[in-house]
């Protein structure tokens, strides 16, 4: 159908957006860490990690294997400046309504792209192999690693 390829999640991912050693008290605090990950990059302004909680008040985005994907509403794209993942990992656990996650891989897509990008993330999060692998990296090189595409993937 020509459609062109899409970017590999590790080419949106700054070293510096991967922080493995993170604690949070709940999710929301978890939310913002992320937030401030995705700030610190330049892709958003500040008002997208209040559409991060709004979107996390209207539907929970604990995704299983212990990883959640926190993203803004719809109403927030506006406030996206380029695309960017960020991945933050919580070894202790945080209770997301009583699930227990330990990665947060947080996303801001400008129109429909987080569409493509979430998509993307299952293949990888819900392979319970690679997701466990996600949640022990404890190097920004496995992050990389783990979210490059599998050959039969591409």
């Amino acid at each position: 159908m020509g459609e062109q390829t899409a970017t590999p999640l590790s080419a949106l991912i700054a070293e510096k957006s991967i922080r493995l050693s993170q604690s949070a008290t709940d999710k929301f605090d978890a939310i913002k860490q992320v937030g401030a990950a995705l700030l610190d990059t330049g892709a958003i302004e500040a008002s997208y990690i209040d559409a991060m909680i709004e979107r996390e008040k209207s539907v929970s985005t604990f995704v299983g294997e212990g990883v959640a994907i926190p993203h803004g509403t719809l109403a927030g794209k506006d406030s996206v400046k380029k695309d960017a993942l960020v991945v933050l990992g919580f070894p202790d656990g945080i209770d997301w309504d009583g699930n227990e996650v330990r990665v947060c891989v947080g996303i801001a897509a400008r129109g429909n792209g987080h569409i493509a990008l979430l998509s993307q993330l299952a293949t990888v999060l819900l392979d319970p192999d690679r997701a466990a692998a996600l949640r022990a990296a404890t190097t920004a090189a496995e992050v990389y690693e783990l979210l490059e595409p599998d050959e039969e993937e591409v």
